[in-house]
């Protein structure tokens, strides 16, 4: 018991909602809905209810006051912006070619899944090239300017950019919490191992419901 309260103080130090952000990646309608580029990503994810534990996250930090922040990609018509750099790329960009561009900007699949829900104080950070959301954005000069210490990862996908999200946030000096069921990748089983043998090495592994019992904890604002 001592040690589990102990765990739990720690956890609570580390997700302040004065100095965390959520982070979502990816969980746009053209990447984990219907018509999705990668469709076994989204049946993962639909299995293995992926979109609601991000959305109690995203619920909860907002209750408390943190930050919630949408790490999103899009594509113009055209192309332009991206470099087609290697083979997930290349498969987007034979997609946006062939007139079924999932992500492209201004249409449905571009938006956030409607689980996440529309609120006026997340923030949404746009890429137009790459795999991470930190690379040439302005996600962290975003997240510092909020006084952000601490960033909760959620999202897709494990395989890339969610591992992509956490390396490059520890890099530039942030403490990363990862929501173990709000994350998803393929095979799942690889997932698991990568969150495992990887992501558990630089990153706070947690579940939505141990997070959430922290942050409930504390009063609404």
């Amino acid at each position: 018991m001592a040690g589990a309260s102990g765990r739990d103080g720690r956890l609570a130090a580390l997700v302040d909602p004065g100095s965390t952000a959520v982070l979502t990646m990816e969980l746009q309608r053209g990447v984990v809905g219907p018509g999705a580029m990668m469709a076994a990503l989204a049946e993962q994810v639909a299995a293995s209810g992926t979109i609601a534990a991000a959305a109690s996250v995203c619920e909860a930090a907002r209750a408390v006051g943190a930050r919630v922040v949408h790490c999103t990609m899009e594509t113009r018509p055209d192309g332009a912006g991206g470099a087609v750099n290697c083979r997930i790329l290349g498969l987007a960009d034979r997609m946006r070619r062939e007139g079924a561009s999932p992500t492209e900007s201004g249409t449905e699949g571009a938006r956030l899944v409607p689980e996440l829900g529309e609120d006026p104080r997340d923030l949404v950070v746009s890429r137009w090239h790459g795999l991470t959301p930190f690379t040439s954005t302005a996600l962290d000069q975003t997240l510092r300017n909020l006084g952000v210490a601490t960033v909760v990862a959620t999202g897709v996908s494990v395989n890339v950019g969610v591992a992509g999200l956490c390396l490059s946030a520890v890099d530039l000096g942030y403490q990363v919490v990862l929501v173990r069921d709000a994350v998803a990748g393929v095979p799942a089983a690889y997932a698991e191992s990568v969150i495992d043998n990887t992501l558990a090495m630089v990153a706070t592994v947690v579940t939505a419901s141990e997070l959430l019992d922290v942050w409930n904890s504390l009063p609404a604002r």
